[in-house]
């Protein structure tokens, strides 16, 4: 052996690499994958550009190959990559090809020759008919495709235009009637997809899908059919209280009226005991208010047959009462006349009785009572005129 092939074949040796390899051997990592990324077979997001704000050639080489030949050939294309999309369940994209279907056919047409010329080129007529034909077909599968990418990403009417669309196209198409009904029910326009699974099935008795859906739709008829008669019955059974509240309140000659804020009562109410009985016993939600020491308690229920001194014995003593000022004995109270008085309200009557006189107002459903004691009585039925502008 030569002492130059011995050299050659020396141990760490290695022939010279070719110069397109040796300049991407000098690039770093980041900067590969950005070239590869500009060839289409090796694109992992669209660069647009030559990565320097210029035409990229290979890619618009590569897509202006998706608009060759016919509408129908375009858009046959477009559709099949939209049918691949949508069996991997990717439903944008397959929606994204399918509207690049739809916008071809609806495109100028193209000539299949129009870029070719020479002696050896055979023209093609266009079947005028046949592309028609073939045209509405792929129309009509883009439309209901799309319709379906639409139902699944919950975009219920434009699903319910793409099958009218349909529809027109083919008064035949089952899918079109079971994806129509399918979003008429999620949107809850019963009467629409009952109509859909209806004419669906008139094309198609034995399509299960079809009669799943109209059990479906049958059963939330009837759950909405079931609500809507509860709400009536409620509605019914307030507006029957709601009167009955008032012929008893108005037999009693007890006033009441509504402000526009009324407090929070959360669930105390003025009701009767038998909300469809007048003559069942009243109860009035109470505040009783402490003026002079800005203090208050409130009674949920106060039975029209209670007398407020009944209530007093198991409120007093009162925690922060540190003069023992409030006993039953030692406190009087009273109740703002409609006219803005006050009358004093006795311990020992009844509320019914009180509330009776037609004098005090029950207002916003609330009885208020104010307690004093009998020794700051004076002062402050002075100081309340006063402020009532009462001489």
């Amino acid at each position: 052996m030569s002492d130059a092939a011995q050299q050659h074949a020396a141990p760490g040796a290695s022939a010279e690499m070719p110069a397109a390899m040796a300049e991407i051997k000098s690039q770093s990592v980041d900067k590969v994958l950005e070239e590869m990324n500009r060839l289409p077979l090796f694109m992992t997001n669209l660069d647009e550009t030559d990565g320097e704000g210029g035409e990229n050639l290979a890619l618009e080489a590569l897509k202006a190959l998706a608009y060759e030949g016919t509408r129908a050939e375009v858009a046959e294309n477009f559709r099949q990559q939209g049918n691949e999309c949508a069996r991997a369940k990717q439903w944008t994209d397959a929606r994204e090809f399918y509207d690049k279907a739809i916008a071809a056919l609806e495109g100028p047409q193209n000539n299949p020759d129009s870029g070719a010329d020479g002696p050896d080129v055979i023209k093609v007529e266009l079947d005028e008919a046949e592309e028609a034909k073939k045209e509405q077909a792929t129309k009509e599968a883009c439309h209901v495709n799309r319709a379906l990418c639409n139902l699944e990403k919950q975009n219920y009417r434009s699903c319910i235009i793409d099958c009218a669309q349909t529809l027109r196209l083919n008064p035949l198409n089952v899918k079109a009637f079971y994806r129509s009904g399918t979003a008429c029910l999620a949107l809850d326009k019963i009467l629409e997809a009952a109509d859909a699974c209806d004419r669906g099935l008139a094309l198609d008795p034995s399509n299960a899908s079809l009669k799943a859906l109209k059990a479906k739709v049958g059963t939330r008829r009837d759950y909405i059919a079931s609500v809507e008669k509860t709400r009536r019955e409620r509605e019914t059974n307030i507006s029957s209280e709601r009167a009955t509240l008032q012929l008893a309140l108005k037999s009693r000659n007890i006033l009441v009226r509504t402000t526009k804020s009324p407090p929070d009562l959360e669930d105390a109410e003025l009701k009767l005991e038998n909300s469809l009985d007048p003559s069942s016993i009243l109860n009035f939600p109470v505040i009783i208010l402490y003026p002079t020491h800005a203090q208050s308690d409130f009674i949920k229920a106060f039975s029209e047959k209670e007398k407020l001194g009944e209530h007093l014995e198991y409120i007093f003593p009162l925690p922060w009462d540190e003069r023992h000022e409030y006993t039953v004995d030692n406190v009087e109270a009273y109740m703002e006349t409609s006219v803005g008085g006050l009358i004093k309200v006795g311990k020992k009557m009844s509320l019914g009785k009180v509330l009776g006189t037609g004098k005090p107002e029950v207002i916003d459903g609330l009885t208020t009572i104010r307690v004093v004691p009998k020794d700051r009585a004076a002062d402050w039925i002075e100081e309340f005129k006063k402020r009532k502008g009462i001489n």
